[in-house]
């Protein structure tokens, strides 16, 4: 991986946990943090975020290879992830902190996030109306550190086991399929 060229992108697809662990798998992908964007409060903590007082979501931000994998292809899977039809919640995750949003950093990133919500609507693999929300970005605050990699290190978790744990099979499957996972 060429760390001098590398990329950010953040979004949230309800629970961190989820999405981090998956995005993770992909090859090009240096790196998947769990954290907090989009609210009024610095450094704000989990239990903070779960009030839905402090206006963050759950998010994940992704630092990548754009010789390896495209913002189109991370945009592919992540509404792969999650309902984006969804408002503020995913599953029985329901509050703000679990909306869909993408942040982006200026005018032609907002352009291609558009453009991956209509491709995603275009698919018919969601039925509804998209409430993806398109935020500039602004900061991003990394979650406690038990957040990260936490589905790998709790995997029988009841949450994990029962949510987290089929949404990876779903996704490794589909996504070895289309090459895109390391090994391993």
């Amino acid at each position: 991986m060429d760390n001098n060229n590398l990329e950010q992108i953040t979004f949230g697809g309800g629970c961190f946990w989820c999405v981090e662990s998956c995005f993770n798998m992909l090859k090009g992908v240096q790196s998947a943090i769990s954290g907090y964007s989009g609210g009024h409060k610095d450094n704000p903590t989990y239990e903070e975020v779960c009030t839905g007082e402090t206006g963050h979501a759950e998010v994940v931000q992704i630092t990548y290879d754009p010789a390896v994998i495209s913002y189109e292809q991370l945009m592919d899977v992540f509404f792969f992830l999650h309902d984006p039809t969804q408002l503020n919640r995913q599953g029985n995750d329901i509050g703000t902190q679990y909306r869909s949003v993408i942040y982006y950093k200026d005018d032609a990133e907002k352009t291609k996030a558009e453009e991956a919500i209509e491709k995603s609507k275009q698919s018919g693999r969601w039925q509804g109306t998209y409430v993806t929300e398109l935020t500039k970005f602004e900061k991003f605050w990394p979650a406690e550190q038990y957040h990260q990699g936490y589905y790998n290190e709790n995997p029988t978790q009841p949450y994990c086991s029962a949510v987290v744990g089929p949404k990876i099979q779903k996704f490794k499957k589909h996504f070895s399929e289309l090459g895109m996972l390391n090994a391993g």
